[in-house]
């Protein structure tokens, strides 16, 4: 159980964090986004599509936008989420109503790429904290919860009508530069969410698993889980022990790994699968070379 001062550390910890979020995002839409007239996804994008043609304050437009979400989230994610959300957004709309930020920028690639590069930036730090600046997430949570749909598909569908009537209403030039700036706030707010490094999880099934073990160990420095297997089912009906290799490496890595294992056993089964999020362990870190060298002598000593 966590301390109550440990408890305090994290929540006040994970609130700065929101409100840099809020300011990376308020960076996009004021320096960028908004001065040169172009839209985002979400409820930014159709607060920022009002916005063009109605001389309403845009934080005004991103509070009320923002309800009809927030009361969606109220029945299908966590009231904690809720509460930070609520924060998180009023933030953003009392930072765009008194920071002026000057405009950087006339060009408009340079606005697409960088508006969007701090705007996914401040989404992707607040969500991350446990919290949103956009409700259309909470849009495709509930309709995955209700109707089975992928989170992905309906925030998909939402902008692929937001900026077809960006394309009517403005114009084309307009929709498919907003098109570019959501592309780019998508990828870095995925970026900002699942962090720089892109691990991937390896499965080895090899008659040489006590050679392949140290190898891994050695050459690479990666951790690994032992699993104990039997094979020997269908035809062959024979039985015999043997140690299932699981770990999880760097993708930079993973050529690396076929070579170590083809070396030892060309004929190895190698199971590949992506990973969504590691913690914890050596997954983080590997191991030391020397440690690693250390742990491959000792383990090669045992299987002798």
């Amino acid at each position: 159980m966590l301390s109550r001062r440990t408890k305090i550390y994290k929540s006040l910890s994970e609130y700065a964090q929101i409100f840099l979020g809020i300011v990376l995002a308020s960076i996009g839409l004021k320096a960028f986004l908004l001065p040169n007239g172009f839209l985002d996804g979400g409820v930014t994008g159709v607060a920022l599509l009002i916005k063009t043609f109605v001389d309403i304050n845009l934080s005004y437009l991103l509070i009320v936008f923002s309800i009809p979400f927030l009361i969606l989230g109220y029945y299908t994610v966590s009231k904690r989420i809720i509460l930070k959300s609520i924060v998180s957004i009023l933030g953003l709309a009392l930072f765009i109503h008194f920071e002026n930020f000057e405009t950087i920028t006339d060009d408009k690639l340079l606005i697409s790429i960088f508006g969007g590069l701090f705007l996914g930036s401040g989404i992707g730090i607040a969500i991350r904290n446990g919290s949103v600046l956009d409700g259309s997430e909470i849009l495709g949570v509930f309709f995955n919860d209700r109707f089975g749909i992928s989170i992905g598909k309906v925030i998909l569908i939402f902008n692929v009508v937001l900026f077809s009537i960006t394309a009517f209403l403005i114009s084309v030039e307009i929709a498919l530069y907003s098109i570019l700036t959501y592309i780019v706030t998508a990828k870095v707010t995925d970026l900002i969410i699942e962090g720089f490094e892109d691990f991937i999880g390896v499965t080895i099934v090899s008659n040489e698993y006590k050679i392949i073990k140290p190898a891994i160990l050695k050459e690479l420095g990666a951790g690994m889980t032992i699993y104990k297997g039997k094979k020997g089912f269908g035809s062959r009906g024979k039985f015999e022990d043997f140690d299932i290799i699981h770990t999880i490496i760097n993708r930079i890595d993973i050529k690396k790994l076929y070579r170590i294992v083809a070396e030892i056993d060309e004929n190895a089964f190698i199971v590949e699968f992506d990973v969504n999020n590691v913690k914890g362990g050596v997954l983080r870190r590997y191991l030391d070379r020397k440690k690693g060298k250390k742990l491959a002598n000792f383990l090669a000593e045992q299987n002798e």
